[in-house]
Parts: structure tokens; sequence; C-alpha cells
């Protein structure tokens, strides 16, 4: 019963991996590409955590 209100901590990684995906498309846009990088490689381990999640759900 209780289970309802634990949070779902791959809803939160997916908003954070959204934000990072956003700012490096920007970056990318004002032609710092090293800040792009950055970003895209933060945004790929967040998404390897995701998937890691789901994999044991």
């Amino acid at each position: 019963m209780l289970g309802m209100f634990k949070r779902d901590p791959k809803k939160k990684l997916q908003q954070e991996y959204e934000r990072k995906l956003q700012a490096a498309m920007e970056a990318s846009r004002n032609g710092d590409m090293r800040a792009n990088a950055t970003l895209t490689e933060e945004a790929e381990a967040l998404l390897a955590e995701i998937r890691r999640i789901e994999a044991t759900q």
C-alpha cells in the first residue's frame, strides 16, 4: 500500500537526461563544441543508468 508513495528514480533521470540533451544542443548552436561534447557524454551516462534501471524492473 505504501509503495504508491515511492518516487520513480527513472522519471527523475529521464528529466535530467532531457535537460542535458537540450543544453548540449544549445551549446552546439552557440559554437561551444567542448561543452556540447561534455554534456552529450553526461547525457549518455544518464541514458545508460536509465536502461540499467529498466533492465532490473
